[in-house]
């Protein structure tokens, strides 16, 4: 899977695609890994998809997915 990456304003937010991962990194330099085989419909998703995502008060939505992950400490 070639690199996907985006960003979102209200937190420095960078989300990635890489090599079956997700990486999300946050404020700080602290960055949460999680295996694209847990998510299948981020695995299968377009690029388009990828990037439709917002930032919740737990974690990141994919809002066209309807699928959303929790992520400590945001």
């Amino acid at each position: 899977m070639p690199i996907f990456t985006s960003r979102k304003q209200k937190k420095d937010i960078k989300v990635t695609f890489q090599n079956g991962m997700l990486y999300v990194d946050v404020d700080g330099g602290k960055q949460h890994v999680f295996a694209l085989a847990w998510l299948p419909k981020l695995q299968n998703a377009s690029e388009q998809d990828l990037a439709d995502w917002d930032l919740t008060a737990t974690g990141i939505r994919w809002n066209k997915l309807n699928e959303e992950i929790a992520i400590t400490g945001l």
